[in-house]
């Protein structure tokens, strides 16, 4: 039952958010992690100054994960966990540290992973835990 409310969800949200990769490859990505156990715990986590944002951060276990959402439509151009540069680390870096003091939780306990989605019928999704050691 709760799948058929999902497929129906997704087909509203594909109508009305059809070239919105980043925001469906965030819900799929969303669903997923949840489906493995996940506790998500926020969505769309930005600093105050806006230097730097988290797409979404949950609990695996008892790890914080910080996790980067990237989405597209083919594969002709690589890998959607190859758009991970350096410079998009140190943002994910910063934002992921600000949540962990907020949140008062040990940077020893965090971890950084990417869900890697390419849209199709049905999407492949990718997770990379650990991505960025």
């Amino acid at each position: 039952m709760i799948s058929l409310l999902y497929r129906a969800a997704d087909a509203v949200r594909r109508r009305s958010h059809g070239q919105d990769h980043g925001r469906i490859g965030e819900d799929l990505a969303h669903r997923y992690l949840r489906d493995r156990g996940c506790t998500v715990v926020a969505r769309n986590y930005r600093t105050r100054s806006g230097s730097g944002e988290v797409d979404l951060v949950v609990w695996h276990g008892a790890v914080l994960v910080f996790v980067e959402v990237k989405t597209r439509a083919s594969d002709a151009f690589g890998s959607p966990a190859t758009a991970v540069d350096a410079e998009k680390r140190m943002r994910l870096q910063y934002a992921a540290r600000d949540y962990a003091r907020r949140a008062n939780v040990e940077w020893e306990k965090t971890r950084f992973d990417i869900v890697s989605i390419l849209l199709g019928r049905p999407p492949r999704i990718e997770w990379l835990r650990d991505a960025f050691r």
